[in-house]
Protein backbone atom coordinates (compact mmCIF):
# COMPACT_ATOMS: atom_id res chain seq x y z
CA UNK A 1 0.00 0.00 0.00
CA UNK A 2 1.15 3.68 -0.85
CA UNK A 3 1.94 5.64 2.18
CA UNK A 4 2.26 9.22 0.63
CA UNK A 5 -0.94 10.89 -0.51
CA UNK A 6 0.47 11.64 -3.79
CA UNK A 7 0.98 7.66 -3.50
CA UNK A 8 -2.56 7.27 -3.16
CA UNK A 9 -3.97 9.48 -5.52
CA UNK A 10 -1.51 7.95 -8.25
CA UNK A 11 -3.61 4.50 -7.22
CA UNK A 12 -6.61 5.62 -7.21
CA UNK A 13 -5.81 7.92 -10.77
CA UNK A 14 -4.47 4.14 -11.96
CA UNK A 15 -7.07 1.90 -10.94
CA UNK A 16 -10.10 4.62 -12.47
CA UNK A 17 -7.87 4.65 -15.91
CA UNK A 18 -7.87 0.87 -15.76
CA UNK A 19 -11.23 0.38 -15.60
CA UNK A 20 -11.96 3.10 -18.27
CA UNK A 21 -9.52 1.75 -20.49
CA UNK A 22 -10.80 -2.02 -20.00
CA UNK A 23 -14.56 -0.78 -21.18
CA UNK A 24 -13.34 1.04 -23.89
CA UNK A 25 -11.26 -1.80 -25.04
CA UNK A 26 -13.98 -3.98 -24.22
CA UNK A 27 -16.43 -2.13 -25.88
CA UNK A 28 -14.19 -1.84 -29.50
CA UNK A 29 -14.00 -6.01 -29.29
CA UNK A 30 -18.11 -5.92 -28.89
CA UNK A 31 -18.42 -3.48 -31.62
CA UNK A 32 -16.24 -5.70 -34.23
CA UNK A 33 -17.97 -9.07 -32.75
CA UNK A 34 -21.32 -7.79 -33.62
CA UNK A 35 -20.47 -6.58 -36.99
CA UNK A 36 -18.80 -9.61 -38.07
CA UNK A 37 -21.68 -11.62 -37.12
CA UNK A 38 -23.92 -9.03 -38.94
CA UNK A 39 -21.57 -9.57 -41.97
CA UNK A 40 -21.75 -13.70 -42.11
CA UNK A 41 -25.54 -13.69 -41.89
CA UNK A 42 -25.81 -11.33 -44.81
CA UNK A 43 -27.72 -8.45 -43.46
CA UNK A 44 -26.60 -5.37 -45.74
CA UNK A 45 -28.07 -2.50 -44.00
CA UNK A 46 -27.56 -3.81 -40.06
CA UNK A 47 -23.89 -4.48 -41.18
CA UNK A 48 -23.25 -0.69 -42.77
CA UNK A 49 -23.98 0.49 -39.57
CA UNK A 50 -22.23 -2.09 -36.90
CA UNK A 51 -19.74 -0.96 -39.53
CA UNK A 52 -19.89 2.65 -38.70
CA UNK A 53 -19.95 1.69 -35.31
CA UNK A 54 -16.72 0.12 -35.31
CA UNK A 55 -15.00 3.23 -37.58
CA UNK A 56 -16.71 5.29 -34.45
CA UNK A 57 -15.54 3.18 -31.62
CA UNK A 58 -11.60 2.57 -33.59
CA UNK A 59 -11.00 6.40 -33.38
CA UNK A 60 -12.14 6.98 -29.76
CA UNK A 61 -10.35 4.33 -28.64
CA UNK A 62 -7.28 5.48 -30.62
CA UNK A 63 -7.45 9.21 -29.43
CA UNK A 64 -7.50 8.51 -25.93
CA UNK A 65 -4.18 5.91 -26.60
CA UNK A 66 -5.78 2.71 -25.20
CA UNK A 67 -4.79 1.44 -28.12
CA UNK A 68 -1.96 2.58 -30.97
CA UNK A 69 -3.24 4.49 -34.00
CA UNK A 70 -2.18 2.14 -36.77
CA UNK A 71 -4.14 -0.77 -34.72
CA UNK A 72 -7.15 1.28 -35.20
CA UNK A 73 -6.55 1.87 -39.02
CA UNK A 74 -5.68 -1.77 -39.34
CA UNK A 75 -9.54 -2.83 -37.79
CA UNK A 76 -10.63 -0.39 -39.55
CA UNK A 77 -9.54 -1.41 -42.48
CA UNK A 78 -10.10 -5.26 -41.59
CA UNK A 79 -13.78 -4.70 -41.49
CA UNK A 80 -14.15 -2.37 -44.41
CA UNK A 81 -12.52 -5.95 -46.07
CA UNK A 82 -14.76 -7.71 -44.85
CA UNK A 83 -17.64 -5.90 -45.53
CA UNK A 84 -16.80 -5.49 -49.00
CA UNK A 85 -16.46 -9.69 -49.64
CA UNK A 86 -19.56 -10.08 -48.13
CA UNK A 87 -21.92 -7.86 -50.03
CA UNK A 88 -19.71 -7.08 -53.27
CA UNK A 89 -21.08 -10.39 -54.98
CA UNK A 90 -24.75 -9.34 -54.07
CA UNK A 91 -26.69 -8.20 -56.90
Amino acid sequence: MPNTTSAKKALRQTTKRREQNKQRKTALKKAVKTFRKLASEQKKDEAQKALATVYKTADKVAKTNVIKKNSAARIKSRSAQVFKKSFSAEK
